[in-house]
């Protein structure tokens, strides 16, 4: 239980709704900033805008899972307030206090550094990320289905990258009766690839290796589907980018080549949100009762 914990959300989409209501039953007070548009109202909450008086009393501030852009902007689905976390805010937060986010850009990262602010970064726990790899899997599953007019059992399918999200993916799509293929970088991956009865390779053999594949999924945060790997890439396949903003992915190229390529960030939050908030809720209670001080976990139990 937290109560008396103050806890303010700023910005978010429909996982911050189940991470909010998750909250409430722990009894910490919780204050929304940029969530006027919700439809429905959640008991014992306050609406507040982005202000001193608010900021000062938190002791967690909880960040959409993209944190901010590089500019201080804050992205929520429920306002249409311009919400920006720059220096005057960090000075109206209490030293103690913590911002949780999923992943940060170098701009908050810096932000919080300078103002001597804990930075929390959820996605790079394990348990948060291989949880949050079954929405992310499905959901790329989703968009092959939807997008291709053939079935994923007998498809020749490939995986470029085979940490958390790359082998949960991998491992559904073998379930379901493709042959897969996985683009690895190490020889311990590529050891664990071939133990689990997938087809291995090197992505520095990209180029040979994507000829005849139905369906590529990417996992890679940097340019690994640069032009000179499309040109080798059927005209039937697809490209299903699931990297971070910008992705994987010569986009432009793929267009250009009549290749359909999609960008997937965020997939838990679209197609599984009350999972993926429950997923992080969980992780949040967790730290947060972890952190607290012996005379802290007394005043909020």
């Amino acid at each position: 239980m937290l109560k008396g914990l103050q806890v303010a959300f700023l910005g978010g989409d429909t996982r911050h709704l189940e991470m909010i209501l998750r909250f409430v039953e722990w009894d910490a007070n919780v204050v929304l900033i940029g969530f006027e548009q919700i439809h429905d109202r959640f008991n014992g909450v306050s609406m507040a805008k982005l202000a001193k008086e608010v900021l000062r009393k938190a002791d967690v501030l909880i960040l959409p899972v993209v944190g901010t852009d590089e500019d201080g902007r804050v992205e929520s689905s429920y306002s249409t307030d311009t919400l920006v976390l720059d220096n005057v805010c960090m000075d109206w937060l209490p030293k103690h206090a913590k911002i949780y986010t999923g992943a940060a850009k170098p701009y908050l990262k810096n932000l919080c550094r300078n103002h001597g602010i804990d930075l929390v970064e959820l996605f790079n726990r394990d348990d948060v990320a291989i949880y949050n790899s079954i929405p992310t899997a499905e959901g790329a599953i989703m968009m092959a289905i939807q997008n291709t007019d053939i079935t994923i059992h007998g498809s020749r399918c490939m995986v470029l990258g085979f940490g958390r999200t790359g082998l949960t993916l991998a491992g559904m799509l073998q379930r379901l009766g493709a042959q897969v293929k996985v683009g690895v970088q190490k020889p311990d991956q590529f050891a664990r690839a071939s133990a689990m009865n997938f087809q291995p390779f090197f992505t520095k053999d990209l180029n040979d290796e994507v000829l005849d594949t139905d369906m590529i999924f990417n996992t890679v945060p940097d340019i690994i589907l640069a032009a000179h790997v499309i040109t080798r890439i059927s005209h039937r396949a697809i490209i299903i980018d699931l990297a971070s903003k910008p992705g994987g992915t010569d986009f432009r190229f793929a267009e250009k080549r009549g290749i359909k390529a999609l960008l997937a960030p965020s997939l838990p939050g679209l197609v599984a949100p009350k999972t993926a908030g429950h997923i992080l809720a969980n992780a949040l209670c967790e730290l947060i009762q972890d952190e607290l001080r012996p005379d802290q976990v007394m005043e909020y139990a």
